[in-house]
């Protein structure tokens, strides 16, 4: 019920802010309507995206969802596709980032060299042996 009012509640804001661009105005029922029209597509992707996610699994003897599966299962609606695929690369960035903050993290505590001190010390080290 939470998140059926909350959709509600998104529904008639974006129908303030259309309403504000064109000098239309939305009815509590129209509102009400179109909520609850979202809701129910939103439920029924839902559906789709659990049972042909299973399928693709299953196929692939695979027991995990990946961002692949969901994209495919997209593919049909460009916007979201552009979407997932969008927020998929932010993650995997975002992922990237938070494994070498890690690393460097871990190798300073154990007092180790990353490649680029370990490349300046190898080069102090052989500007020091020539002189």
């Amino acid at each position: 019920q939470r998140l059926k009012a909350a959709v509600h509640y998104t529904v008639g804001r974006l129908c303030e802010e259309v309403g504000e661009d064109t000098g239309v105005q939305f009815s509590k029922q129209s509102i009400a309507a179109i909520s609850e029209i979202t809701f129910r597509q939103c439920v029924s992707v839902d559906k789709n995206v659990k049972g042909y996610s299973l399928i693709l699994c299953r196929h692939a003897k695979r027991s995990t969802v990946t961002t692949e599966d969901v994209k495919l299962l997209a593919r049909r609606n460009n916007s979201l596709l552009k979407y997932i695929t969008q927020k998929s690369e932010e993650l995997a960035s975002n992922n990237m980032e938070q494994k070498e903050k890690k690393k460097k993290k871990s190798s300073a505590a154990k007092g180790e060299r990353t490649p680029g001190e370990q490349e300046a010390a190898v080069t102090e080290s052989e500007d020091f042996n020539m002189a």
